[in-house]
């Protein structure tokens, strides 16, 4: 099961954090989180890893949408954006938010998965052009 979409960027991570928030906003999104699990791994475990950070990306109306159809959606949200560092560039990876509906049985809730879905793909093709 496939429960995310990518795109791989030929920048450097920070510069590429800084376009993933930009390409989000044009989109509708705010952060509402962000994790650096590199940091929290070193100070926490003194584990070393490449660059990774978790991006909590929220649409407020389509996040008060699907919490009028479930309370306990919040569950599964905010749509969580990965952004780290590989061999190739940096990867961004972002939840599909069908996985919502999938996981809740809900197909009220498809509707709002599907224009997350595509504001999600514009924002990936923006950071791809």
């Amino acid at each position: 099961m496939s429960y995310g979409t990518s795109v791989t960027l030929d920048i450097p991570f920070p510069e590429a954090v800084d376009r993933v928030r930009t390409a989000l906003a044009g989109q509708g999104f705010g952060v509402l989180t962000e994790i650096d699990v590199t940091a929290t791994l070193r100070a926490r475990l003194g584990e070393q890893m490449e660059d990774y950070i978790i991006l909590g990306a929220c649409n407020p109306p389509a996040a008060h949408q699907a919490l009028g159809i479930d309370r306990s959606i919040g569950l599964l949200l905010p749509c969580n954006v990965v952004v780290r560092s590989t061999g190739g560039g940096t990867l961004v990876e972002a939840l599909d938010p069908q996985v919502m509906v999938t996981l809740t049985g809900r197909p009220e809730l498809k509707p709002v998965a599907d224009e997350v879905g595509r504001r999600l793909a514009g924002a990936l093709a923006a950071l791809a052009s």
